[in-house]
């Protein structure tokens, strides 16, 4: 089965796979406390590479938004206007 990233509206990207593991460019791999993933998009995190809920309190605003997004997304889960 593929593992799914969700990209939340103005949010994390979400990993919904217990088998991801985060490893950095040296090969060092993140402890994850939490399932699922959630990874920072904001880039303001303190907790890199994973999101702190920061995205909220700074007013983080996705660039972008994907073209043609398929009718089974979660409804909670729209592109970003």
């Amino acid at each position: 089965m593929a593992t799914t990233i969700r990209l939340r509206q103005n949010g994390p990207y979400v990993i919904d796979d217990d088998s991801v593991r985060v490893i950095d460019w040296n090969g060092v791999e993140y402890p994850v406390e939490r399932r699922p993933i959630a990874l920072c998009r904001c880039g303001a995190s303190t907790k890199k590479p994973f999101c702190d809920g920061t995205h909220s309190k700074i007013g983080f605003a996705a660039a972008e938004a994907a073209v043609g997004h398929g009718a089974d997304s979660d409804a909670e889960d729209k592109p970003a206007t």
